[in-house]
């Protein structure tokens, strides 16, 4: 049995973005372990579950597995886990992961190890694409230099801070993630006129948004040769 490593931001991850590929990967077959820094249970952000901003059914479906799912409810502390031993990571997006995995040293090798390794694939989306900027390779290069990405753009950014970079919940929000995977050296293209994003380079698979939860997964399985 294929498994995969979840690595889910306890600052904020967006509910579509962790429960689209958590249900699609595990209605595959694949054994699903959620881990977060500091193996507290991961917080969802509030936005991601408000009818008015999602809908009514995405809220309602993610709010369900958000409090019902036992992985969700006891992950392991990420400093515990042994990526190496997993055939995927996946990162999750949302403006939490700014503050808390794109940060964190131990995510870093997990990405770093997924990428690099010929057996593991590694899946990013939305604001986690923010870890590119700041990972390394093995040779002390930005692992993401030169690659082609997708990610959660300036253009929608625009539209949820303000011109102080203060987020709707009073938050100043760390970087932009266009700017800072683009100046580590990314060939970014998060294809604004087509409804969904979705990029694969090499092991690494990035995703643009909430809309896009669905095909990465998607496209993550088909990487990893598991039929659906």
């Amino acid at each position: 049995m294929s498994d995969a490593l979840f690595i889910v931001s306890e600052e904020g991850y967006w509910g579509e973005e962790c429960i689209e590929p958590l249900l699609t990967l595990s209605d595959a077959g694949v054994e699903v372990t959620v881990s977060t820094p500091s193996g507290g249970p991961p917080v969802v952000d509030e936005r991601s579950v408000d009818p008015d901003e999602v809908g009514e059914e995405t809220a309602e479906r993610v709010l369900e597995v958000h409090r019902s799912d036992q992985r969700l409810q006891n992950p392991v502390a990420l400093a515990d886990t042994n990526p190496q031993t997993y055939d995927a990571v996946v990162f999750p997006g949302g403006h939490g992961t700014e503050w808390d995995i794109t940060q964190d040293t131990h995510a870093r090798d997990a990405l770093r190890t997924a990428v690099e390794s010929d057996e593991m694939k590694a899946l990013v989306v939305c604001h986690a694409v923010g870890i590119l900027a700041f990972t390394r390779n093995s040779d002390g290069g930005l692992l993401v230099s030169g690659r082609d990405v997708t990610g959660f753009p300036n253009a929608w950014e625009e539209g949820i801070v303000d011109e102080n970079d203060l987020m709707p919940d009073g938050r100043k929000m760390p970087y932009w993630v266009e700017d800072e995977v683009k100046a580590a050296g990314a060939t970014w293209d998060a294809e604004l006129d087509a409804a969904t994003s979705v990029r694969v380079d090499g092991d690494l698979i990035t995703a643009r948004g909430p809309p896009s939860s669905r095909k990465a997964a998607v496209t993550l399985l088909d990487e990893m040769g598991i039929e659906r």
